[in-house]
């Protein structure tokens, strides 16, 4: 499985993000795979990647939590969790995505 984190480096949710995905790769124990961290610092490299802002989480290749219509840009991302708002996604919501990548 390939894991990726995009952020723009001035934009503090990425280490939310980058503890929430580390908690829920917890689960894969020996087998965990390794994240690779990308700065995004040009809208072309935005561009190319697809990136909908700092923090993304790329799958495989995916985004899965981005929508149609979510820009691409630099800028801090927002995500919907059950509680409301989030700076980046739940740890259950990343262990759901982890687990149908498997």
């Amino acid at each position: 499985m390939d894991v990726r984190l995009l952020y723009v480096h001035d934009c503090p949710n990425w280490r939310l993000a980058e503890a929430r995905l580390n908690e829920a790769l917890d689960a894969f124990g020996d087998a965990r795979p390794a994240v690779t961290y990308e700065v995004v610092s040009t809208a072309e490299r935005a561009e190319q990647a697809g990136f909908r802002g700092s923090p993304t989480i790329l799958v495989n290749g995916t985004d899965p939590f981005a929508g149609a219509d979510d820009p691409v840009g630099l800028s801090c991302r927002i995500y919907r969790g059950p509680g409301g708002v989030e700076h980046a996604p739940t740890v259950e919501q990343l262990r759901s995505v982890l687990a149908n990548a498997r």
